[in-house]
């Protein structure tokens, strides 16, 4: 009988034994494939976020390249138009109008120059790196009011923000876009950029009087849902409200 308890112990002994290997392999398995997620999901992430890095890039490269057209034509192009004229002027002018126009002639070559230094800088690929990003978005402001393309009613209460270098370009990318989409579809005659530094949070706004639209008609559009994964991408939401005949109002929520 006592062989026969010792022997029940010692197989219930070894059954215990059993179940708690059993149940520690199970757990670390479980713990190995969780691990496995986590990674993957993490380099699932920095995949998104360098693609739309490297979007960004490319989107300001192209509105670069439409600023720098629109500078030549429009503003370097007539200066150069006007130096010639003048410098015509000078075969059948007289003595003391020439030292005039020689003057004008030279001071419209500096401007030319200047501007042509202007251009060279923002003809740079990491233009929110090289500028900082509250400067370029002040020379996206400035790049509307020079053209006359909108009334601009800009104001922020904090111009040294806390952004991750890395987030910046593509939030900037996110503002510019919104920015353009007032200008090509709005009909709006101002728009309205309010930056907020809050303590955990920035908050952008970007208001206009326009047409506005349905809603319902544009939830599940592409445009749209590109500009609300951008934002998830960089910790950021992006809320849109418009209404037909009274404007749209989109605010986006970067968290520090």
């Amino acid at each position: 009988m006592k062989f026969s308890e010792m022997d029940f112990l010692l197989i219930l002994t070894t059954f215990m034994i059993l179940l708690v290997v059993l149940m520690m392999v199970a757990i670390y398995s479980v713990f190995i494939k969780k691990k496995s997620q986590l990674i993957l999901l993490q380099k699932i992430k920095e995949a998104t976020f360098e693609q739309e890095l490297a979007n960004s890039q490319v989107e300001i490269k192209e509105q670069t390249l439409n600023y720098i057209g629109q500078e030549l034509h429009d503003d370097l192009g007539q200066k150069l138009s006007v130096a010639r004229l003048m410098t015509n002027k000078l075969s059948y002018s007289t003595e003391s109008d020439n030292k005039i126009i020689a003057n004008e002639i030279n001071l419209l070559i500096g401007e030319c120059i200047q501007d042509i230094r202007n251009i060279s800088k923002v003809f740079i690929t990491k233009q929110v790196e090289h500028f900082g990003f509250i400067e370029s978005l002040e020379r996206e402001i400035f790049r509307i009011q020079r053209f006359q393309l909108l009334e601009v009613h800009y104001d922020i209460n904090n111009r040294d923000l806390e952004i991750n270098s890395s987030h910046a370009l593509i939030l900037f990318r996110i503002i510019q876009e919104c920015i353009n989409n007032v200008i090509k579809h709005s009909r709006s005659k101002c728009i309205e950029l309010i930056v907020f530094d809050d303590q955990d949070r920035i908050n952008f706004k970007i208001n206009d009087t326009g047409i506005g639209f349905n809603m319902d008609r544009v939830n599940n559009g592409s445009g749209l849902k590109n500009l609300i994964s951008r934002a998830k991408v960089i910790n950021a939401k992006f809320e849109i409200n418009s209404s037909e005949k009274i404007g749209t109002k989109v605010l986006i929520t970067y968290n520090k």
